[in-house]
């Protein structure tokens, strides 16, 4: 079966097209990405400004055209948003508006489904153990929000969503460019705080697993990869020493110089990829965690599992 998942979050907006196969299988087709960081503005503002719902409804028809043209067979596209139209209040106009451009129904997910469909696709584009129980805490740091999710085999122990994202904790604390040492002080004592205020049962063989557009873009950064290339990202291991000599390098940069050095994977992203690696680094330290394998998989192949 041919299967198609469009996820909007709060910096890009993702397309999967991919063959569902029996056994929660997912073989990638065909995938798209683009930054209309729809969440610009959000965190201070509680809404969704109209130039970055427009950025994001082109998007959605570029998408729509490619599913038109290309997988005329495939169903209709399971389209998810999270968490910038979560915390916007005209978050009903948003679902309206794209509705009417495109055609397409929003399902807006909580944060713990969010944390749910995450984990579910995280594993599945990542090697499993054949023998004994697989312990997982899933990492998916977001532009708006941060999941974290403990499963165990194929069965979700704990999941919590918190509010603390790469743009988010960008706009609120890294104002400076670079920024200054009392602006990332006072991010990473938000994250190790917010971090600490939820409880999760944490044993030292859980193996951790990381999604999204910061693990995945520092994966990339580590392999001294200059195109991002999916296929040799999932199961990559980056080990935390890996991510504080990136941190350290990064905070002392300009973001026209962080581009300027990873023009094709970071374009987009080179503003907020401090913040999310300060959120990674806080995760790391929290969970004691000396490395984190890396997935590209994510909500969108959560999507696919959980369409009939």
């Amino acid at each position: 079966m041919i299967r198609s998942a469009i996820d909007i979050g709060t910096n890009s907006v993702l397309l999967l097209v991919a063959e569902k196969r029996p056994g929660g299988i997912i073989l990638p087709l065909h995938e798209e990405q683009r930054l209309p960081r729809l969440g610009k503005g959000v965190d201070a503002k509680k809404m969704i400004n109209e130039a970055s719902m427009n950025r994001v409804i082109q998007t959605l028809l570029e998408y729509k055209e490619i599913l038109d043209s290309s997988y005329p067979e495939s169903a209709k596209p399971v389209v998810t948003a999270t968490s910038a139209v979560r915390d916007a209040m005209n978050r009903n106009d948003f679902i309206k508006t794209v509705k009417e451009s495109t055609g397409f129904d929003i399902r807006l997910l909580s944060g713990k489904e969010e944390a749910k469909w995450t984990a579910a696709g995280a594993l599945s584009m990542i090697e499993k153990p054949t023998t004994g129980r697989g312990e997982y805490l899933i990492l998916d740091i977001g532009g708006g929000s941060t999941e974290v999710a403990h499963v165990r085999d194929q069965y979700m122990v704990d999941k919590y969503s918190f509010d603390m994202g790469s743009v988010r904790f960008t706009e609120r604390f890294l104002r400076s460019d670079p920024p200054t040492e009392d602006e990332i002080k006072a991010c990473r004592g938000l994250i190790k705080t917010m971090f600490r205020n939820r409880f999760f049962h944490n044993n030292s063989y859980f193996r951790a697993v990381g999604v999204a557009g910061t693990v995945t873009s520092l994966a990339a950064i580590v392999m001294e990869m200059d195109m991002f290339v999916v296929e040799e990202i999932n199961d990559v291991i980056i080990g935390r020493d890996e991510i504080r000599d990136v941190i350290q390098r990064f905070s002392k940069m300009r973001t026209d110089e962080i581009l300027k050095e990873h023009p094709n994977i970071l374009k987009g992203r080179a503003d907020i990829i401090l913040a999310g690696l300060l959120i990674l680094e806080g995760f790391m330290e929290r969970f004691e965690r000396k490395e984190l394998t890396v997935s590209t998989g994510g909500i969108r192949h959560g999507a696919i599992l959980n369409t009939k």
